[in-house]
C-alpha cells in the first residue's frame, strides 16, 4: 500500500544572516493509512518545522516529501496552497473560528477557497454533516461566544473534515481546554481515525500523547524515539473513570 507520507532525508536549515539554524535534520518518515501519530518533543526539537513542512507551510532546504504519491516539496506557493485546501485539514490550538460567523458558516470556509466550484446547497450540506460527525449538528447556528472551549474545537475539526482531506494536522489541539474537555476532544480525534482517518498531532503532554497510536519523539531536528503506544488510553473508558470520580466526590461532600 502506498504511503499517504513520505519523507526521504528531510533537512530544514533557516539562515539568520548570522548563524544557520537546522530546525530538522535527515528526517525520514513514513506515515501509512489510518494511523494516528503523535509528534513530541521540548521547545527548539523541530517538531513544530515537521509540522509546517507536512502542512505544506514550509519547504525542505533538501530532501522529498511525498503526499500521496506527488512530491510536494518543490511545489511553488499557490500550488502548495491548493494542496492544503484540497488533501490537507488543520486543527489549532487556538481554534481560529471567526467570531461573527456561525459554526456552520465556519465549516463552510475552506470550500469557499477552493478552485472547485460548490453549490450553497452541497456546501450546507456538507457542512452539516460533518458537524454532526463532531456532535454538534443542533449548534450549526450558534456563534463562536456560544460555545464552550470543547464544542469550538470540535467545530475547528468539522472544518478541518469539510474537503475529505487525506491527513489530518492537529497541532496542540488540546492546549487551551481543561482535562476533562480534553478527553472529549482526544475521544472524537480516536473516532474519526477508527473511520480510517490519518492523523498527526504534535503534544508536549505525555498523557494526550497516549491516546495515539504511535508516538515520535524529537530532539535536535532528529526523530530519536517511534515507538507503537502499547498502554494507549480509550477516551470513552476515561470518561467513564472521570464520571465515577465526580460522582464519589459528590457523595463524599
Amino acid at each position: 500500500m502506498q504511503p499517504v507520507v513520505q519523507l526521504e532525508d528531510i533537512h530544514r536549515v533557516y539562515d539568520t544572516g548570522e548563524i544557520k539554524v537546522h530546525a530538522v535534520r535527515g528526517v525520514t518518515l513514513t506515515i501509512q493509512k489510518g494511523e494516528f501519530i503523535a509528534i513530541m518533543g521540548s521547545s527548539g526539537s523541530g517538531k513544530s518545522t515537521l509540522m509546517n513542512t507536512l502542512g505544506c507551510l514550509d519547504q525542505p532546504t533538501s530532501g522529498r516529501y511525498l503526499l500521496g504519491g506527488i512530491d510536494v516539496s518543490r511545489l511553488g506557493r499557490n500550488q502548495r496552497a491548493d494542496i492544503r485546501n484540497q488533501k490537507l485539514g488543520f486543527v489549532f490550538q487556538g481554534f481560529n473560528l471567526l467570531s461573527r460567523t456561525t459554526a456552520l458558516e465556519n465549516v463552510e470556509l475552506p470550500m469557499l477557497y477552493g478552485r472547485r466550484r460548490i453549490s450553497s446547497h452541497d456546501m450546507q450540506e456538507r457542512a452539516e454533516h460533518c458537524l454532526e460527525i463532531v456532535g454538534l449538528a443542533e449548534r450549526a447556528d450558534h456563534f463562536p461566544s456560544q460555545l464552550s472551549g470543547g464544542q469550538q474545537q470540535r467545530v475547528a475539526i468539522a472544518r478541518a473534515l469539510v474537503n475529505n482531506p487525506q491527513v489530518l494536522l492537529a497541532d496542540e489541539p488540546t492546549g487551551n481546554l481543561d482535562s476533562k474537555t480534553a478527553v472529549e476532544v482526544m475521544g472524537v480525534f480516536q473516532k474519526l481515525n477508527d473511520q480510517g482517518i490519518t492523523i498527526v498531532m504534535v503534544t508536549h503532554e505525555l498523557d494526550i500523547a497516549r491516546y495515539c497510536r504511535r508516538n515520535l519523539i524529537m530532539r535536535d531536528g532528529k526523530v530519536v524515539s517511534d515507538v507503537q503506544v502499547t498502554d494507549r488510553l480509550i477516551a470513552e473508558t476515561e470518561m467513564a473513570r472521570l464520571r465515577d470520580a465526580e460522582s464519589a466526590a459528590k457523595l463524599i461532600a
